[in-house]
C-alpha cells in the first residue's frame, strides 16, 4: 500500500528539469552530441579530476543549458554502462527520498548538497527505474529557457515499466502526476500519457522484452529525424529503430551513441 505523500506541492514539484549523461569518454561523446543535436559544451571545473560539462543551445556563457555530462567515476567503471538520466524537481529532497523508500523504491545515493546548485539524491522506483531528484537553489541570473520544442531541447520522457498500473500509481503519489490518456498498442498493451501540473510531458508503457530492465528514456527534439539519423550514423552511433511515425504526427528514432548510451530523437518532420 502506497503511503500518503506531501499534501501541498509547489508548481515545480514533479517537473523534469535536467538530463545528464554519464559516459566513458566525455571528449568523444561531446563531439558526437554537438554534431547530432547542435549543442555547445561548457566545461565546469570540479577541482581535482574530470570536469562537468554543460550541454547548451547556442554559444557563450549565457546560453541556456539543457543538460550535463560527466565521466563515469573510476570506482563504477565496468559496473555502470554509459547512460542518460533525468532530474525531477521536488520541494524537499530529503522528504521525497524517504517517500521513495517507504513506498517500495530505493535510495541509491542519499541526499547531499551540490554547492551553489541545490540538493539532490539518486533514487529508483519499486521496479528499479532510476531517477535523480533535486531541490534546486534559486538562481536569478539564469538565462531564459529556449522555446518549447526547439531543436536540442528535451521533448519527451518515457518509462518502460515492469507493471504500468503499479508504476503510474507510484509516480502519481510521489510527484503528483496525472493521467492524460491511454493509447491502445494492441499486444503491447496501453501507452499511458501523463501530465505534470496539467501539461502533457511523457508516457509510460510495459517494458518491451528487448529492454533488459525497467528504465527511463529521453527524447531530444530535432528539425528532421531522417537528417539527424544521418548524423548519428556518421558520428559512429547506431540507429536501433526508426524513423517511425507515432500517434500525434511525430516521428521518432531510437539510437545509441558510440559509447553505448541509449537516447531517442523526435520531430514533427520525418
Amino acid at each position: 500500500m502506497l503511503q500518503t505523500a506531501s499534501e501541498t506541492r509547489s508548481e515545480t514539484h514533479g517537473k523534469f528539469i535536467w538530463c545528464e549523461l554519464m559516459t566513458s569518454d566525455t571528449e568523444a561523446a561531446g563531439r558526437f552530441y554537438s554534431s547530432v543535436l547542435g549543442w555547445s559544451l561548457n566545461a565546469m571545473p570540479m577541482g581535482e579530476g574530470d570536469a562537468y560539462y554543460l550541454f547548451q543551445i547556442g554559444e557563450g556563457d549565457k546560453c541556456p543549458g539543457i543538460g550535463g555530462m560527466m565521466k563515469i567515476p573510476t570506482e563504477m567503471a565496468g559496473s555502470m554502462p554509459p547512460n542518460w538520466s533525468g532530474y525531477v524537481a521536488v520541494d524537499d529532497v530529503d522528504r521525497t527520498a524517504r517517500e521513495f523508500a517507504e513506498n517500495g523504491g530505493t535510495v541509491h545515493r542519499q541526499p547531499e548538497d551540490i554547492p551553489q546548485v541545490g540538493r539532490f539524491a539518486v533514487v529508483a522506483d519499486p521496479h528499479g527505474a532510476v531517477l535523480n531528484i533535486m531541490t534546486p537553489l534559486p538562481m536569478d541570473d539564469m538565462p531564459p529557457p529556449p522555446p518549447e520544442g526547439a531543436p536540442g531541447t528535451v521533448g519527451w520522457h518515457e518509462l518502460y515499466a515492469a507493471d504500468l498500473e503499479e508504476a503510474f500509481e507510484f509516480y502519481s503519489r510521489i510527484f503528483g502526476w496525472t493521467k492524460d490518456s491511454d493509447f491502445d498498442m494492441g499486444e503491447m498493451g496501453a501507452y499511458r500519457l501523463f501530465a505534470e501540473h496539467g501539461k502533457q510531458t511523457g508516457g509510460m508503457m510495459k517494458r518491451p522484452e528487448e529492454i533488459p530492465m525497467p528504465c527511463w528514456v529521453y527524447y531530444f527534439n530535432v528539425e528532421s529525424v531522417e537528417a539527424a539519423i544521418g548524423r548519428v550514423r556518421a558520428g559512429g552511433g547506431q540507429v536501433l529503430n526508426g524513423p517511425m511515425e507515432v500517434p500525434g504526427g511525430s516521428w521518432i528514432a531510437q539510437c545509441t551513441d558510440p559509447q553505448g548510451a541509449f537516447f531517442c530523437l523526435a520531430s514533427m518532420q520525418k
